[in-house]
Order: structure tokens, then C-alpha cells, then sequence
């Protein structure tokens, strides 16, 4: 498949289409980064007002699409507090290689080495080609970019700041606006996807933190950069935790995509904090921690979620979560949800 901004004459034929009919899904435009806004172009802003054009942000296969999941869990019916059971999900072992091979269709049943090699060859054609491609990268260094990847791997799931970022990149630490623009570039190929800060407030008297949390658009690309196989992260659960907290992001941004959902995180300077915090365009709302494990993790992240909800504003009474990567899942006597994500569905 060519992506439609190789062949940019064809906006012009689809629009005046459009507009002699006025139906709309007439056409579908596939593309793999953000066109650049010039003259030859129109940006289609009155047609996205009067509903003839709709952006959609395409993402890697959740783990219910990769059939890595039962989705005996409805993101849906915790959302509305419904009452659910969901039998005991696979071991570590099964949900690190989860993490390694990815939501890729053409990946889902390659062996797990195969996968992460297709993956970081694919990292490194991105770094060399595609972010040069981009208007604005005029000074591109792929070793640049290459190791400013590795350092979001590093750093998936953390609000890490452009200083931490920057010195990250040794030996040759980058300048801040050499990061700044290489960001943009990996947003602009959807490579990156910042999971922004919850934008509400609490009644705690400590201050919000505004920072995003960093993701690549998929943990596989983060394992692939860090060369982290399956072994490699059981070996090193902090990371694995991260990359499980990355995989929980992915899927709630899948899943709540139909219900018009936003998926930002919440973290006070008090430390309080969710790891997920899942808006819906109709109001509903669902705070959720992850966690590797059962037991005392969900224990204290069921605390951490109440503590959250108690400092709530009036009027918002977001459902609690802990999604898990192993154990079962139950609704508590306290009002949390205890939710394997091998079970989430829509």
C-alpha cells in the first residue's frame, strides 16, 4: 500500500468528489504520518466541520483483536460499574511475549525473536528515512534519532523531562531543540504517543503535575529498542511493569476509541497518582492503577485509587480499576475492579 501523501493530487479528486455528493464514507485515505500543511493541499477544516471528513488515528491490534485476550471484561460495563468474574490469566512468561511481539497483524503468530527483529529494523528504516522525510529535519542524524528512541524505550511510561531525555542520548548528549524537533518528526510517523495529564482538578491541596507520560506506539518497539526479550524482562520486573503499564495504555486507547475516550494519567506532588485515568465523551470516567501481580499490589493500589476518589471534585465519580497481568478477575467488596488485562474487551 502506497500512503496517500506520496500521491497528494488525489485529495484534490476526492474532495471536489465529496462535495458534488455530499454522502459520506465515499473514501478512505491510509497514510503512515502527518501530510505537511503547503499550498498544493487543502486541509479539509470546513469539511471536518460540516461532518464529510473524519481523522482517525490508527493503532496496532489490542490484545482482545490479537486473540491474546477473552474479553470476558467490558471496557464498557466498568465504565458503568457493572458486576463481572473473569477466570485466572496466563503467567508472566505468556504476557512478557505479549510485550515482545506486539499488536502487529503480520506479527501476531511469528516467533517472538522473528518479531522484535522485523521490529527493529523497522526502528531503524524510521529513523533514517522517515523522519528525513519530514519538512523540518533538515540537520538529521539517524544515530540521533536512533538513540533518542532508545531513550523513550528507557523511559515508556515515566513523565522523564527533555534535561532526562537529553542525557540519555550519551556519548553525544543532543541539544534540547535537536530533541524537541525529532519528537515532533516521531509524532508526526506516529511512532511516539504522549499520554497526557488528567486536565481536571482534585480537592487535595497538592498541585496537579503537567507532565506526559512518554509511549512508543506499541511496547513491542520500546523491547525491540532495548533489545529486551521475553527472559530479559522477567529478569527485570521495574522494566516489565513499565512495558505492562504501556500495554494497558495501548489497549484502553483502543477500546475507549469508539466511546469517544481520552486516556491521560493523574499524578499530584503528593503522590498520589492513577495510571490511567479513561474519559468518556458522555462523561463516564475510570481511574486505573497496573500491576504485575495479585495480592498486596492490588491491596495498595486499591488505596491509591480511593484516596484519589475521595479528593474527587462534586459531581465526578469515576469507577476504580487495578488491571493485572496475571491472576483473576473480581469485583471488591470496596468498589474496585480487579481486571487481568487478557481480559479486557470493549
Amino acid at each position: 500500500m502506497i500512503p496517500w501523501q506520496t500521491v497528494p493530487e488525489v485529495w484534490n479528486h476526492a474532495r471536489h468528489a465529496v462535495d458534488a455528493s455530499g454522502r459520506p464514507g465515499q473514501f478512505i485515505f491510509a497514510g503512515s504520518a502527518s501530510p505537511a500543511d503547503d499550498n498544493t493541499r487543502r486541509t479539509g477544516a470546513g469539511r471536518l466541520r460540516r461532518g464529510r471528513l473524519r481523522r482517525i488515528r490508527m493503532r496496532p491490534m489490542c490484545l482482545l483483536e490479537s486473540g491474546y485476550s477473552s474479553g470476558a471484561v467490558s471496557l464498557e460495563a466498568l465504565l458503568d460499574g457493572e458486576t463481572f468474574s473473569a477466570p485466572a490469566a496466563d503467567g508472566l512468561e505468556e504476557v512478557a511475549a505479549m510485550v515482545c511481539r506486539g499488536g502487529w497483524p503480520a506479527l501476531v503468530d511469528a516467533p517472538v525473536a522473528e518479531a522484535q527483529r522485523t521490529l527493529r529494523d523497522y526502528l531503524g528504516e524510521a529513523a533514517r528515512t522517515d523522519v528525513g522525510r519530514l519538512e523540518g529535519s533538515r540537520q538529521h542524524r539517524p544515530a540521533g534519532v536512533e538513540r533518542l528512541i532508545r531513550s523513550l524505550a528507557r523511559n515508556t511510561a515515566t513523565e522523564a523531562d527533555y534535561t532526562t531525555l537529553m542525557s540519555d542520548t550519551e556519548p553525544d548528549p543532543m541539544h534540547r531543540h535537536t530533541v524537541r524537533e525529532y519528537l515532533e518528526a516521531l509524532r508526526r510517523i506516529f511512532l511516539v504517543e504522549e499520554q497526557p495529564a488528567w486536565a481536571g482538578h482534585l480537592r487535595s491541596r497538592a498541585a496537579l503535575r503537567k507532565s506526559p507520560k512518554w509511549h512508543l506506539a506499541d511496547p513491542s518497539l520500546a523491547a525491540a529498542a532495548l533489545y529486551a526479550s521475553p527472559d530479559r524482562l522477567l529478569a527485570d520486573p521495574a522494566t516489565l511493569g513499565d512495558m505492562v503499564e504501556s500495554l494497558a495504555v495501548r489497549d484502553l486507547r483502543i477500546l475507549s476509541q469508539r466511546l469517544e475516550g481520552r486516556v491521560t494519567h493523574l499524578r499530584d506532588a503528593s503522590g498520589q497518582e492513577a495510571d490511567a485515568v479513561v474519559e468518556c465523551g458522555d462523561g463516564r470516567m475510570l481511574l486505573a492503577e497496573v500491576r504485575l501481580g495479585g495480592g498486596a499490589a492490588v491491596e495498595e493500589a486499591a488505596r491509591k485509587l480511593r484516596r484519589i476518589n475521595d479528593n474527587m471534585p462534586e459531581g465526578r465519580s469515576p469507577r476504580l480499576a487495578v488491571l493485572t497481568a496475571v491472576g483473576r478477575g473480581y469485583c471488591r467488596d470496596d468498589g474496585v475492579a480487579v481486571v487481568p488485562i487478557t481480559a479486557l474487551g470493549p
